[in-house]
């Protein structure tokens, strides 16, 4: 089949099965063209929350589809490539929460939402780079904290927040590539451009950085709404390049640079048309929580969803 005809036929088999494509802003644009909602982490998950499909399809990779599923269990929820996984989720083990929780039983324990199930279970808080600042701000200040597992994004609520947050040594393998040396020898060659840097880069915990009066710091979703609202005509764009593709369609006159070219998430790319196709045909690769396991994971996401 070439290209139109899979379209056709997802679009097909999306009406027959009431099904609803949630993708993520890094896949493939030809897979962010057919989805019914493109978002980052935080948008996913309420767009799965809200959803009337019967079927979630999830374009992006695993621990996403699990969210969607703790969040719908009702709801059949699919994910293209189950071997789409995520260097984070990879970064942590849950005898690592155990053993903190163990020596501080009043601490608070707030992951990131790019972790697996397991590790949701045994956390008071989920958060996405969209709203981490709100919710570490939202514990008493007295609480003692354990940011996990991204050692970048802590790093950064910790310059902004001021508080004293322990941090675990995980990193996104391509956001950790950004480096002050790559931002600053990219701004050189653009000095007009707004640099537009998501928290997990590995930047974003440079002072140098922060002192740019051009620079923010920005959730993918952040980094749209300033392109869009911006009368700027250049943007260095400091995360996975996935993103412009959205940046481009809303704003085709403006110029988007990517700090990086070569580094993108590779787990996000395996999700292609041809498995979006097959994935509705067959319905395989179900992402199911098992009840008692989503009843404890689900109370650390749904206290991150009512922290707009």
């Amino acid at each position: 089949m070439d290209t139109i005809d899979i379209v056709k036929e997802i679009s097909r088999l999306k009406k027959e099965k009431n099904a609803v494509i949630l993708a993520h802003f890094y896949v493939n644009p030809e897979v962010q063209d057919i989805a019914d909602y493109i978002g980052d982490s935080l948008g996913l998950s309420h767009a799965a929350a809200k959803t009337n499909a019967d079927i979630i399809l999830f374009c992006g990779v695993n621990f996403m589809a699990e969210t969607a599923s703790i969040i719908s269990p009702g709801k059949k929820v699919l994910i293209p490539d189950n071997t789409a996984g995520c260097s984070l989720t990879e970064s942590i083990e849950v005898i690592d929460l155990i053993e903190w929780k163990k020596e501080n039983p009043d601490g608070v324990i707030i992951s990131y939402v790019n972790t697996t199930a397991e590790i949701k279970a045994y956390t008071d808080y989920c958060c996405t780079s969209s709203n981490a600042l709100k919710v570490v701000m939202s514990i008493p200040a007295d609480k003692k904290i354990l940011f996990v597992p991204d050692k970048n994004l802590g790093n950064y609520i910790k310059i902004k927040t001021g508080r004293d947050i322990e941090i675990l040594e995980g990193d996104c393998c391509v956001h950790n590539q950004f480096d002050t040396k790559t931002v600053l020898l990219k701004s050189l060659e653009y000095p007009e451009a707004d640099i537009l840097i998501h928290p997990e880069s590995k930047c974003s915990n440079d002072l140098a950085i922060h002192n740019m009066k051009q620079a923010y710091f920005c959730s993918t979703s952040g980094m749209i709404k300033h392109v869009n609202s911006s009368e700027k005509k250049e943007f260095i764009i400091v995360t996975e390049a996935g993103v412009i593709h959205e940046m481009k369609k809303s704003n085709p006159n403006k110029i988007f640079i990517p700090v990086q070219s070569g580094a993108i998430c590779r787990n996000m790319k395996k999700v292609t048309l041809e498995k979006v196709l097959r994935s509705l045909q067959t319905e395989e690769y179900e992402i199911k929580i098992p009840d008692g396991l989503r009843e404890k994971a689900w109370l650390p996401i749904k206290r991150m969803l009512q922290i707009q």
